[in-house]
């Protein structure tokens, strides 16, 4: 590798200022799940201009671009971004605020995209003086099962050249703007979601006697799934079983339906649990249901898998970070139980799935994402253009030198 940090961050600081107004146009117009069109078609006009031809259609709107340095077939490192928006309406007030009513990019997936296309913008300026590739993949549809990872997979997204190893950062409000995070090993849980529908025999609400009442069922239900986690599974493995909506089909205050709706999520660290508990998520839905007098219909759809960070790419990881930002900015960070589709490729190749802090110091952009006024400290960019540059290029030359 012929570059020094310095010189990356000088190149880097070049290409910000279009970095920052890509980021608000991506903010401006998000798309939902597997339906990102326009911000795929976004991205290759911005390629093509900088004389970068994207392999387009992955997965419908996927795209893979590979920034071929020196002996280019010596080693590939992948850098992914995901595309899609949440269903969420925006309600901050900004110049960048989405346009587009009842979708938002409340998890950050516009800086993700963002940054990736900065590292690429980077990299292909740079190519002459490392060895090796970097494969940088705009991916669809993490926020919505199958997930996009999945689909980029089985596309070849980590095929031609085959993928040795693949980063990917996420957004963290809960650090401060200039530090990142890292876990090495179990990192993140995986997520499936559970539906059922309780069927009884609904009347009037002075006449309980005449009925089956789905809504006594369903506090029943929802209070012995908690058995799933709290007896069933072993206290040291993570694990969370939420029922996050509950919905009659017609009711009033003196009203009992006849049907109820309940939508919810089942997650952990350990996949042999996983399965184990879904067994016994079945067992206890219909034994209650049923011995209430109801009938029960349950779907549980099986979505990503727990996520493992590989331990020596994360540690390699880790001290480019270091190396990039000082060890007073690069910190050790908990299990979360929240899930993430970059699961899949920890599945397949060598992995680190690591964070960037976006709050700024100030605390007006310190709200959490998935909500409407998620929003980032703009300084984050630059650090996350930078540092995804230097992770690949650190990674290729240590590879490279069989350290």
């Amino acid at each position: 590798m012929d570059i020094s940090i310095k010189e990356v961050k000088l190149v880097v600081k070049e290409v910000i200022a279009e970095i920052q107004a890509i980021r608000n146009h991506l903010h401006q117009y998000p798309e939902p799940s597997f339906k990102e069109f326009n911000t795929a078609a976004f991205i290759t006009e911005k390629l093509s201009s900088w004389g970068i031809s994207p392999i387009t259609g992955m997965a419908t709107t996927g795209l893979v671009v590979v920034i071929e340095g020196n002996n280019p077939s010596l080693r590939t490192v992948a850098l992914r971004a995901d595309m899609d928006a949440l269903p969420i309406n925006e309600l901050s007030d900004v110049p960048y605020k989405s346009v587009n009513e009842g979708l938002m990019h409340a998890c950050g997936h516009d800086v993700h995209t963002a940054c990736l296309l900065g590292a690429v913008r980077v990299l292909h300026q740079i190519r002459h003086t490392f060895n090796g590739s970097v494969k940088a993949i705009f991916q669809p549809g993490e926020e919505l099962l199958p997930g996009g990872a999945s689909l980029m997979i089985a596309a070849g997204a980590l095929k031609n050249p085959k993928v040795n190893v693949i980063f990917g950062q996420h957004v963290f409000p809960d650090l401060p703007v200039g530090k990142v995070g890292f876990r090495s090993g179990q990192y993140m849980a995986s997520c499936d979601e559970i539906y059922m529908t309780i069927k009884g025999v609904g009347g009037h609400g002075a006449m309980p006697h005449r009925c089956v009442d789905p809504v006594l069922i369903s506090a029943h239900l929802i209070i012995a799934l908690q058995q799933v986690v709290s007896r069933t599974i072993n206290p040291i493995i993570p694990a969370v079983l939420t029922i996050g909506k509950i919905e009659s089909v017609g009711g009033a205050t003196n009203v009992i339906p006849d049907q109820v709706l309940l939508k919810g999520t089942f997650r952990t660290l350990d996949e042999g649990e996983r399965f184990a508990a879904h067994e016994k998520i079945r067992k206890i839905a219909f034994a209650v249901v049923e011995g209430m007098g109801g009938e029960l219909d349950l779907r549980l759809e099986v979505g990503y898998p727990a996520l493992v960070n590989d331990a020596y790419v994360t540690d390699l990881a880790k001290r480019s970070a270091i190396a990039f930002l000082g060890a007073e900015n690069v910190v050790d960070i908990p299990i979360r139980m929240t899930a993430e589709d970059f699961s899949y490729y920890s599945q397949v190749v060598p992995s680190c799935f690591y964070r960037l802090g976006t709050a700024s110091p100030d605390g007006k952009f310190n709200h959490p994402v998935h909500t409407p006024y998620f929003d980032i400290d703009r300084d984050a960019l630059e650090i996350g253009v930078g540092l995804f540059v230097w992770i690949a290029l650190n990674n290729l030359d240590r590879a490279l030198k069989n350290e």
